[in-house]
């Protein structure tokens, strides 16, 4: 978790050790940084993250791969469906972070 003014490829590296082996890393453009492609490269992982607009050089990527990043935004707009995750009323991240798997639990059963 992070504070709202903080860019989203700022605390990756810190992720970057305890990703699990994988093809490919679906991402939306506020992971694009060449450190970060770099970094998931060396993983073996190939990067499918759209190059920012303010970007000089294009960056290719697979459209048809990034196409299915949809099922992941609409699994957050599920979890936000629970109002205690969509306002974030706990303070304390462990207390959030039950309420998100509480409420990943349920919708998963249902």
């Amino acid at each position: 978790m992070t504070a709202g003014q903080v860019n989203d490829y700022t605390v990756a590296s810190a992720l970057l050790d305890s990703l699990p082996m994988a093809r490919w890393l679906l991402a939306d453009r506020g992971y694009d940084a060449d450190w970060f492609r770099d970094a998931l490269e060396e993983k073996g992982i190939k990067p499918c993250i759209p190059g920012r607009k303010s970007r000089g050089k294009p960056v290719k990527y697979d459209k048809r791969k990034y196409k299915r990043r949809n099922r992941i935004e609409i699994m957050f707009g599920r979890l936000k469906d629970w109002r205690r995750v969509a306002t974030r009323y706990a303070r304390c991240p462990t207390v959030f972070f039950s309420a998100i798997c509480l409420a990943a639990t349920v919708i998963f059963w249902l």
